[in-house]
């Protein structure tokens, strides 16, 4: 299985400072105990996954090395630069639907 991840530092712009988050953009959600493995093996605080939802939202969840976590904020940030920056995603707005609301 190939998967696009990208590696963001977020509240910096410095290479190597901030807070790093892995970014990973899905098509579709994979089974937890996946979206888990791949967490721990990016051993990064948190590792933001997503989906694109129909009505234009974004479903996001966060894992860490050890656990799924219910709300993070420089990955959330990450993963918005990674749909502007990146995926050049041209809206004025994003929403994200996580489990914490």
């Amino acid at each position: 299985m190939e998967l696009p991840i990208y590696q963001v530092d977020a509240f910096t712009t410095a290479v190597f400072g901030g807070n790093p988050a892995a970014v990973c953009p899905l098509d579709e959600w994979l089974p937890d105990d996946v979206l888990q493995s791949i967490a721990a093996e990016n051993n990064l605080a948190e590792t933001a996954f997503f989906t694109r939802q129909p009505d234009g939202a974004f479903h996001l969840r966060w894992f860490t090395p050890a656990c799924e976590v219910e709300l993070c904020g420089h990955a959330t940030l990450a993963t918005a630069l990674v749909l502007f920056e990146e995926l050049n995603e041209d809206m004025d707005m994003l929403r994200f639907q996580t489990k914490s609301g």
